[in-house]
């Protein structure tokens, strides 16, 4: 699949007074490293997404749902501010 605007990332933390790392959560169908590609969230920086925020992604596709957490690798200046988001920063792991 793609990503559709109508399904945005969500912001759980933001900063205080702009300084620091937001926390957003996004939750879709679409495979990890569909997400990971550079240029799928399309309106990243109209969202108000930023270098070094993360990113908590949720394929819901999987039983259970593949969660991971990724960070913002960069931002266009070009509005609506393509987003890339680096690698895995983290994933869940079941070990028992």
């Amino acid at each position: 699949m793609a990503y559709v605007t109508t399904n945005p990332p969500q912001l759980v933390s933001g900063t205080v007074g702009g300084v620091g790392s937001q926390v957003w959560s996004y939750r879709s169908t679409d495979a990890a490293i569909d997400v990971d590609t550079a240029g799928y969230i399309t309106n990243g920086g109209n969202l108000g997404m930023r270098v070094g925020d993360v990113v908590i992604v949720t394929d819901t596709n999987d039983s259970p749902p593949d969660v991971r957490m990724m960070a913002v690798n960069s931002v266009s200046a070009t509005a609506p501010g393509a987003v890339d988001l680096q690698d895995t920063v983290a994933a869940d792991t079941d070990t028992d």
